[in-house]
């Protein structure tokens, strides 16, 4: 019986193609910069995200971490959102590896960092205060239901930091499902910023890895700190064949998660037990919330969900987390939703 495990985009796995070229990837030494297919990946990553330069690591929280350690030293300070995952989700890295502060404002319901609160946020120049150095901003925002950001937000959060002398980082772990999601090319989402990381792993199915991006001198730079986090990998081309596959073939297909989160969401919208969040699906994942008199926990129906072979995420006593990706049929939506039926009834 297949499991269809919704609990998240991560659990995706290489697909066939990715199989093939890893196993016939040409590799080298990476640390010496002689993996030609490290090499080919970070300079594709780079290109598509409309930045010179790009780092392949081993993860997201790293390459977050990273960019975060390379923008800021020792007691300067990052405006982010309560609810962004480098602050929920990435072990206080910033704070137990770089001594850097944090600043954590409350997003809007899109997900987005109003700019009058970020402006509030900006230290004055005094010795008493860390200093500002950055904003990090979240593209789709996990936790804010996968919501995505247009390119003119984009664009006017830059601009606003930048005559502050301040830079933007974006966490873009789905970056290109915001992009798929609006119809834009990605580079409309990243190229105002200073830097950008986006996830091979999730979506796009590769195995492993995140790619960050931006100017030749940041990237030098994150590569000596990649090196400190140990994050420094010897023939790991095999790694980034599949890598460069998710990012050519990959990507274009995002709409068809979308599409069966629409689908999900509509079915399972008629069980009068079930709430969703306003607007959601903005991508591929779907929040829904337990009715005041359904019953049962989130977690009594996952469990029950769980003995019919459906995996999903429980995010709180009356909420669920469903992720759509390749991995998830149009078979498998239906046969998620009879499964939510037996569960609730």
């Amino acid at each position: 019986m297949k499991i269809i495990d919704l609990r998240s985009d991560t659990v995706t796995q290489p697909t066939p193609a990715m199989r093939e070229a890893m196993a016939k990837a040409p590799v080298g030494d990476d640390v010496y910069g002689e993996d030609p297919s490290i090499n080919a990946l970070e300079e594709l990553a780079a290109s598509k995200v409309g930045k010179e330069s790009g780092l392949f690591v081993p993860s997201g929280t790293m390459g977050n971490l990273i960019a975060m350690l390379s923008h800021c030293g020792r007691g300067d300070e990052i405006i982010l959102g309560k609810r962004a995952h480098t602050f929920l989700y990435e072990g206080g890295g910033i704070s137990t590896l770089g001594s850097v502060h944090s600043a954590q404002i409350l997003e809007q319901p899109d997900g987005s960092l109003a700019l009058d609160d970020i402006e509030a946020a900006i230290r004055p120049d005094d010795v008493h205060a860390p200093r500002t150095r950055l904003v990090a901003l979240e593209n789709t925002h996990n936790r804010c239901g996968g919501t995505f950001q247009p390119p003119a937000y984009v664009a006017a959060v830059s601009e606003f930091a930048h005559t502050r002398r301040l830079k933007v980082h974006v966490d873009g772990a789905r970056i290109f499902n915001a992009a798929v999601a609006q119809g834009v090319d990605v580079k409309e989402l990243t190229g105002p910023a200073d830097s950008v990381t986006f996830c091979l792993s999730k979506g796009l199915c590769a195995p492993v890895g995140s790619v960050l991006c931006g100017s030749r001198e940041f990237i030098a730079e994150g590569r000596r700190w990649r090196k400190h986090l140990g994050g420094g990998m010897r023939q790991a081309g095999i790694l980034a064949a599949a890598g460069i596959v998710s990012i050519n073939e990959m990507v274009d297909r995002l709409a068809e998660d979308h599409a069966r989160a629409r689908r999900l969401a509509v079915s399972l919208g008629h069980f009068p037990q079930l709430v969703l969040d306003p607007g959601s699906p903005a991508t591929n994942m779907l929040f829904i919330n337990l009715a005041e008199n359904a019953g049962v926990d989130a977690q009594q129906v996952a469990d029950a969900l769980r003995a019919r072979d459906v995996l999903v995420g429980v995010t709180g006593k009356r909420r669920f987390r469903l992720v759509l990706h390749y991995w998830i049929s149009d078979a498998d939506v239906e046969s998620v939703v009879v499964a939510f039926g037996e569960a609730l009834a």
